[in-house]
């Protein structure tokens, strides 16, 4: 390894999604927990030394339409909708980019949109972070048949180191399947 080559900031993905909360549109739980994980327990206060990559992977619904009744819908419906599933995404990176200058980190931050086990990895494979972070709601085996976990299926199949971080018990929301 050249001499330059260790002196480039560690970079670190960090997978974050908004809040299921209904009402309440900011980072989910989870991914605060990730990310005041990786500050406080990596980055501390060698700010220079890392790089933080936030990818946000925003869901369509089935239908594509969040709360609206689809059968009412007209073209400029679709518009609106990808305006404003866009913003939020973009509020959402916003909050950790904003915190990462305010404490003088280096980061960059997309959106893409699909399925976030598959554009996760995706994206963990393209950009090769040394690696990655994300937040874990901590199911139980019940509750993962049903609602599936992405963090699980990152340490199976991202090309690069994945850390998981739980939330604490105490954050867990009246529904755990919540976030």
């Amino acid at each position: 390894m050249a001499a330059e080559d260790s002196a480039a900031p560690t970079r670190i993905m960090v997978a974050v999604n908004e809040s299921t909360i209904k009402g309440y549109p900011h980072a989910s739980i989870s991914s605060r927990k990730a990310f005041d994980w990786t500050l406080s327990k990596i980055v501390r206060t060698n700010t220079s030394g890392f790089k933080l990559l936030f990818l946000h992977v925003q869901v369509p619904d089935e239908d594509g339409f969040d709360d609206m009744d689809s059968i009412y819908a007209s073209p400029d419906d679709f518009k609106t909708m990808k305006r404003r599933d866009k913003i939020r995404g973009l509020h959402l990176l916003e909050y950790f980019v904003n915190h990462c200058h305010e404490i003088g980190v280096a980061c960059e931050a997309w959106i893409k949109i699909g399925d976030p086990k598959e554009v996760i990895c995706h994206e963990a494979n393209r950009v090769q972070p040394d690696f990655l972070v994300l937040g874990s709601r901590g199911l139980g085996p019940f509750q993962k048949v049903f609602v599936g976990t992405v963090s699980e299926f990152c340490v199976k199949h991202a090309d690069c180191p994945v850390i998981a971080i739980k939330r604490d018990a105490s954050e867990t929301p009246q529904d755990p399947v919540d976030d």
